[in-house]
């Protein structure tokens, strides 16, 4: 399943469409596929030509990713709400073919049912933009608005468990690393809300876009707690950290 970061999520809708942000501080273009970066004022080369940082970041998400259509309809069904079928039909929309092609390339159906699926993606992309509207507009309103902490959209379950404010958050974060947040964990709780907490503090830890050994998982998670194998095994469970099957690389996923 393709993977979706956090930057992504916080990206406005045009932004996500183009496929990267600009971030003011660092003065750096960044992808919200890969998170690769390019920064202003830096000359990229590429096949013989010179490029922009900007230009160059729309010309790595075609080169290295397609599109950004390609990545958002290659997500999985509980991100798009699409069926594969669905999937298909939407491409053939993107690619521009009328109702009689894309009835051609199914080898079946009727043009009708096609119109009734043109017709329901623009209903959906309707009530999209209504209830967006509608959450900003609550957030705005609401003094001190709950704001949860984010999740892996890896997570195989996503329950009540990850239901956390960040000002929950908080309080868990200093009940168990009572020597600061980049200190040891005193304790590994039981209770499920602070594993997820704390499991996804100690996450940070591992760099994104990067490949561990199963080693330096646990050089890394050694400085943490001392019994790192039950913390690797819960990063792992709950959707933090993935791995090859035969444990030879390990990665961060959110």
């Amino acid at each position: 399943m393709q993977e979706v970061s956090e930057l992504f999520w916080n990206a406005s809708l045009e932004e996500i469409k183009r496929g990267y942000i600009y971030e003011e501080a660092s003065e750096q273009y960044i992808c919200l596929i890969c998170g690769r970066r390019f920064t202003r004022g830096v000359i990229y080369p590429h096949e013989n030509a010179l490029y922009d940082a900007e230009r160059f970041a729309r010309l790595h998400i075609t080169h290295e990713h397609t599109s950004m259509f390609d990545f958002l309809i290659g997500l999985d069904k509980k991100l798009t709400g699409l069926t594969e079928h669905q999937k298909t039909i939407v491409r053939y929309f993107y690619e521009g073919l009328s109702d009689n092609e894309i009835v051609k390339e199914l080898d079946g159906g009727s043009t009708s049912t096609i119109r009734n699926h043109r017709f329901t993606l623009r209903e959906k992309a309707k009530q999209a933009k209504i209830l967006l509207a509608i959450t900003e507009l609550v957030e705005e309103k609401t003094a001190k608005p709950n704001k949860f902490i984010s999740i892996p959209r890896s997570a195989a379950m996503v329950d009540e468990r990850f239901a956390i404010t960040e000002e929950e958050n908080k309080a868990i974060l200093q009940r168990y690393f009572t020597q600061g947040e980049n200190g040891p964990l005193s304790e590994f709780p039981k209770k499920e809300k602070r594993k997820v907490a704390i499991l996804k503090h100690i996450a940070k830890r591992f760099e994104l876009n990067r490949h561990y050994t199963e080693k330096e998982v646990n050089e890394i998670l050694k400085q943490i707690y001392p019994d790192y194998v039950t913390i690797r095994r819960y990063l792992i469970e709950y959707g933090f950290m993935d791995r090859y099957p035969d444990c030879s690389a390990y990665w961060v996923k959110f």
